[in-house]
């Protein structure tokens, strides 16, 4: 489609030609639409095993890189990331990841995840097995609390 025809110059003759201005109305409508779709989209894209976790007051820590995570499930069952792995294999699964990483990297940071359902002696199972495996940045996981409400007077 031209677009709409102007008349230009002066003078006896009056000649038509066409505009050749862009029109971006129509990119800036996909992209707003595309815009509110992966909004809405991000937050059900991230997916791993349901625990529902203790709550804490304590502030988050920085990141420098992705840090491995370890899930004990309401059941016992142990995920490295959303894979399945005995008690036993763990830490064999944890070298090779670690031995994986390029040169210079620090040592993975690894985070266990536990159910609140179950015993802390399981937890502390887990966390043992890493330590024992000489993994040494092992750090566990709680919900951030919400704040309360300050009293009224």
């Amino acid at each position: 489609m031209a677009g709409p025809l102007m008349k230009r110059g002066g003078g006896g003759r009056s000649r038509y030609r066409p505009m050749s201005d862009i029109n971006v109305t129509p990119f800036v409508d996909v992209m707003l639409v595309l815009l509110i779709i992966f909004m809405v989209a991000a937050p059900m894209m991230t997916t791993g095993v349901p625990v529902d976790l203790p709550r804490t007051a304590a502030q988050p820590l920085n990141q420098e890189q992705e840090p491995l995570t370890i899930s004990v499930n309401s059941e016992g069952a142990i995920f490295l990331q959303e894979t399945e792995v005995p008690l036993d294999g763990l830490v064999a699964r944890l070298q090779a990841i670690a031995q994986a990483r390029p040169e210079g990297t620090p040592e993975p940071r690894i985070f266990v995840r536990g159910d609140r359902a179950i015993s802390y002696g399981r937890v502390m199972e887990v966390m043992g097995t890493i330590s024992a495996g000489g993994f040494s940045r092992v750090a566990l996981l709680a919900e951030q609390q919400q704040a309360a409400p300050a009293p009224r007077r």
